[in-house]
């Protein structure tokens, strides 16, 4: 339990959206927290589909990805590679407590 206290809020944010990203279905149609699309935008609104993009990519559907939002690829490796250096931090912490 101390162990993930010492970890950064945003590292657990990060992991846990990917997380379900990965086990949602991108072929239901969820609520969206997009308050552009609530009002009845939903074309218009440069994130919607992200979120989906996505979740094609976990599970392969690479295509179906880029038509839900170009972004989708470009998207993930920003927030694998923010993950790793996140990660690296808490590794370099824990090398400085040691010495």
């Amino acid at each position: 339990m101390k162990y993930f206290k010492s970890l950064p809020l945003e590292l657990l944010f990060w992991i846990t959206a990917l997380v379900l990203l990965a086990t949602a279905n991108a072929h239901e149609h969820h609520f969206t927290l997009c308050p552009i699309a609530n009002l009845g935008f939903e074309r218009w609104c440069p994130g919607c589909g992200l979120g989906r993009s996505i979740t094609y990519i976990f599970h392969g559907e690479f295509e179906q990805s880029f038509r839900q939002h170009w972004f989708g690829i470009p998207a993930l490796l920003i927030l694998l590679h923010r993950i790793y250096v996140l990660t690296k931090k808490i590794e370099i912490r824990k090398l400085k407590t040691h010495i």
